[in-house]
């Protein structure tokens, strides 16, 4: 991390900082609602402490969803210019490692006095939307609450219920009509995830790893299945971001918007569907790379996956930029939405608490707490720190694989090429999921190849995976 400019370790005036707060604020300068009866659920990871958002919905008339997502107001208990504040506008971004995390700010904040934990009142600030039973946004607006946690659910045990693979979780269950509750969101979400994708959004199918600890000695990587769970809260924080960002501009106030503009190597991406027998236009088109991933995933689901991480690597790396008010927003090629900030993840993302701030000055009639200058800087800084954790995050992942398959060296295995530069050529293994670089037989490789491969050699402190072409 201190290779990389980022700060593993909290500093002791943001830690005295969040000793002092004796309790979870309760007072704030914009108006606040008092949603606590509310039947607010949490969805996340198993293992997550650091709650940023609840949601609930309420059915309305002639088949109308009324959705609320509250987002906890991090920036009561974190002032602008604060030591703890100082020191999440350095790293930018908590670091999620298998050996270890690395929060943004105090875990006696992340983890309890900002964190929407179960059973505890905290403020908020709502954003809330009416959903047509199209999928189609009828109205939205925001505003700051007091909400309170009735169910702490986590996406494993949620996600299997859905799919009818696993019984009704027992937080959700000790929680009259919570069950109800959980099948309207799903139902919703997938309402809005059909409307985006018929815009275009691209619907990609990747290989999370979850790496599988017998006490304190990793034992197993293993490849996770996608989650219906997930989905649901992906497809609410979309809309909810697009809430955010045309609020600030209906009133006048700058935001902070992730993009990414247009695929940086469109032509490899064609080159990639003319091998597959398929075809895409000369210009970027994110509807017509939807309908052939959407064409793929249908003919050979089993190699989706790897076409997908291809398509992700072509795509480029999104950034965060400034969005002026009344000026036309950049848009986002692969989510199909044209306004799309982060807000819905204060405690682990500075650009969400960032957006908070601006939010909360627009509810309570004050000017922009940044410059668009100060915020143009942040943006770039938040950009490159962004890019820094998620090198640390992929450098430890891959010296967890490396201790696991160092008893694998000499084996063969199917591969796919997941980049070519001349950084080196890399390919990805499905069983186990593992990445690594290819040290021989690159040559005429692309992005996207197919190809049998050996493992060669493993360097478990740097995080070296080294296959050669089998």
């Amino acid at each position: 991390m201190r290779e990389r400019g980022l700060d593993p370790d909290i500093p002791q005036d943001a830690q005295a900082q969040a000793a002092a707060i004796r309790a979870a604020p309760t007072t704030t300068e914009e108006p606040t609602r008092d949603l606590r009866t509310l039947l607010w659920c949490s969805i996340d990871n198993d293992d997550s402490r650091d709650l940023d958002q609840l949601s609930v919905a309420e059915a309305l008339a002639a088949g109308d969803v009324k959705v609320l997502v509250a987002i906890a107001d991090v920036d009561a208990a974190v002032p602008k210019g604060s030591p703890a504040d100082r020191h999440a506008a350095l790293n930018t971004t908590s670091v999620y490692t298998p050996a270890a995390i690395f929060p943004m700010l105090p875990e006696r904040l992340s983890t309890d006095l900002t964190s929407l934990n179960a059973h505890q009142d905290r403020l908020s600030v709502v954003i809330e939307f009416v959903i047509s039973p199209d999928g189609g946004l009828k109205s939205s607006d925001v505003y700051g609450a007091i909400v309170n946690n009735k169910a702490k659910l986590a996406y494993n045990a949620v996600g299997a219920w859905l799919a009818g693979d696993g019984p009704l979780p027992p937080a959700a269950a000790a929680v009259p009509g919570m069950d109800e509750q959980l099948r309207m969101q799903d139902r919703l979400a997938q309402a809005l995830s059909r409307v985006r994708h018929e815009l275009g959004a691209l619907d990609f199918e990747t290989i999370e790893v979850q790496n599988v600890f017998d006490g304190d000695t990793l034992s197993e990587v293993r490849a996770q299945t996608p989650n219906r769970a997930k989905s649901l809260i992906e497809n609410l924080m979309i809309a909810a971001n697009g809430v955010t960002a045309r609020f600030l501009d209906a009133h006048g106030f700058p935001s902070l918007r992730r993009v990414v503009k247009s695929p940086e190597r469109w032509d490899r991406i064609r080159t990639v569907a003319e091998e597959l027998g398929d075809e895409l236009p000369g210009a970027a088109d994110s509807p017509a790379l939807a309908r052939f991933l959407a064409r793929r995933k249908e003919a050979d689901p089993a190699t989706f996956p790897d076409l997908s991480l291809t398509v992700i690597r072509l795509l480029g790396r999104g950034e965060y930029i400034v969005d002026p008010p009344g000026e036309e927003p950049p848009g986002h090629f692969g989510l199909a939405v044209r306004d799309y900030s982060h807000s819905t993840a204060p405690n682990r993302r500075y650009p969400d608490l960032l957006t908070q701030r601006l939010v909360k000055a627009a509810l309570a009639g004050h000017p922009s707490p940044y410059a668009i200058g100060e915020l143009e800087k942040l943006a770039t800084h938040c950009t490159q720190q962004e890019d820094a954790a998620n090198k640390v995050e992929r450098q430890v992942r891959k010296s967890a694989a490396a201790m696991v398959v160092e008893s694998h060296v000499g084996e063969a295995f199917d591969a796919c090429v997941t980049g070519a530069s001349d950084k080196g050529t890399f390919v990805r293994v499905a069983t186990p999921p593992i990445e690594g670089k290819l040290v021989r037989g690159e040559r005429g490789l692309d992005v996207g190849d197919r190809l049998r491969v050996r493992l060669a050699h493993v360097d478990i402190d740097r995080g070296f995976i080294d296959f050669e072409r089998a």
